[in-house]
């Protein structure tokens, strides 16, 4: 997607606090963090939507969970983390290339 800011990071053209990238995923620092850690785990394909889901992008996200599992200490949150995908305009998704916001550092708030 041309006008995708994430694609743009992923290929290069606009720089990250990137701190992990392997063939599938890129996971940076989020520019508005909301949680003394806040990164986001973007896979390299571009799809905006869980409903736009098929076998081949499950096994994606099993892997990018799994994957983000196994990184918690590495990324400073081994106290716990929240996980989020935000889908579509009323739960605020701002970018429409699926991410996951991975929150900790810190004890997080229930709901807003």
């Amino acid at each position: 997607m041309n006008d995708c800011i994430f694609c743009k990071i992923i290929a290069g053209e606009i720089p990250s606090a990137k701190v992990y990238e392997d063939d599938e995923i890129v996971i940076f620092k989020d520019i508005s963090p909301v949680a003394k850690i806040h990164l986001l785990c973007v896979p390299k394909e571009h799809f905006a939507y869980l409903s736009e889901v098929n076998t081949a992008r499950a096994e994606l996200l099993g892997r990018t969970l799994h994957k983000i599992g196994k990184m918690k200490e590495q990324l400073g949150l081994s106290e716990g983390y929240r996980l989020v995908i935000n889908q579509g305009e009323n739960a605020g998704q701002t970018v429409h290339h699926l991410h996951i916001h991975i929150l900790g550092g810190e004890p997080l708030p229930w709901g807003k």
